[in-house]
């Protein structure tokens, strides 16, 4: 925590609007074109949330297995309305492919993990939970910082009240959860109204999901990932679960015992992973491009299979109601 905070850590005396790095961020925004006085009136409403702090603490990705972490998000009730979303919106999905390349259930499924088809969009408020990470997280407050700059910019783009936008204890927000700064450099005018709308607007929300995967990379009609067979004790020449771009060979994984189900050229590049079962099996897999595309939206092995296995199950759905 910054030592000038130090004194302003409880809930009672914090004051996020007079503090110096609030007056230097009301500054930088002023010389961007923002009022002052929309500015002050912002920072007014904001309120310090020790809440958000903690959970920041307890991010599933970090502390649950595989097993426990996909039954989360992989429930019959969730696949259904999976279903019934892409069913809802198979015109806009269907275009969203064609434009970007990115499959309609993939899309659906990064939605359906992110907040339920848009049910659950958050909590918490965002000019909190980020006015809050902006000044008092112990080691991002920087990366926060840019986030409530970004924030702001576009709640006054926008003309919304920032103090009426709720979203996750990180500041994410909409339909696909984006962080500000994704919401500014990804976000789509997908039905062409004007608005660039991830809060209320599945259109606008589908298109900016496809067109973020776009942007960083995803390839059409590609595989996301193969399953293979390995040894009962990981190898120990393979580092797994990494989120990083594949760089490894099919040949080089298999010269370590982990070799694919199905025939695939030994020099695509893959990365080895591997899942923990509820049996204490262990489930070898290799990633390609696309799930290392799907770990740019959230750092997490877990959370790209979890999409992976909810757009398989949301598609299969989808085909047995035809």
């Amino acid at each position: 925590m910054p030592a000038v905070f130090a004194e302003e850590h409880s809930a009672e005396g914090v004051d996020l609007q007079h503090n110096e790095r609030t007056q230097v961020l009301v500054d930088e925004l002023i010389a961007q074109g923002i009022p002052e006085a929309w500015l002050r009136d912002a920072f007014s409403q904001a309120a310090y949330s020790q809440a958000v702090l903690d959970a920041m603490e307890g991010a599933a990705e970090r502390r649950l297995k595989w097993h426990e972490y996909r039954d989360i998000f992989l429930t019959e009730q969730r696949i259904e309305e999976g279903a019934a979303f892409m069913q809802a919106h198979a015109e806009t999905l269907a275009r969203a492919e064609d434009v970007y390349g990115v499959p309609g259930n993939v899309i659906t499924a990064i939605i359906g993990v992110e907040t339920y088809y848009g049910r659950h969009k958050g909590r918490h408020r965002v000019l909190d939970s980020l006015a809050t990470l902006a000044f008092y997280h112990p080691s991002r407050g920087d990366f926060f910082r840019g986030e409530l700059a970004a924030f702001l910019q576009i709640a006054y783009e926008q003309k919304v009240d920032p103090a009426e936008l709720y979203g996750s204890y990180a500041g994410a927000m909409g339909y696909p959860q984006f962080i500000p700064t994704s919401y500014q450099a990804y976000a789509v005018d997908f039905d062409d109204d004007g608005i660039r709308d991830l809060w209320e607007n599945p259109v606008d929300a589908i298109g900016s999901v496809a067109n973020y995967f776009a942007e960083h990379g995803w390839r059409h009609n590609g595989a996301i990932y193969h399953e293979a067979t390995g040894p009962e004790v990981l190898p120990q020449a393979l580092t797994f679960n990494q989120t990083s771009s594949p760089t490894m060979s099919v040949a080089e994984t298999a010269q370590q015992g982990i070799e694919p189900q199905e025939a695939l050229t030994d020099t695509l590049f893959v990365m080895p992973l591997v899942f923990e079962m509820d049996d204490g099996q262990l489930r070898y897999r290799l990633g390609e491009n696309n799930f290392y595309v799907i770990t740019r939206y959230n750092h997490s092995h877990l959370y790209a299979m979890a999409v992976t296995e909810l757009a398989e199950a949301i598609q299969q759905q989808a085909e047995e109601q035809g």
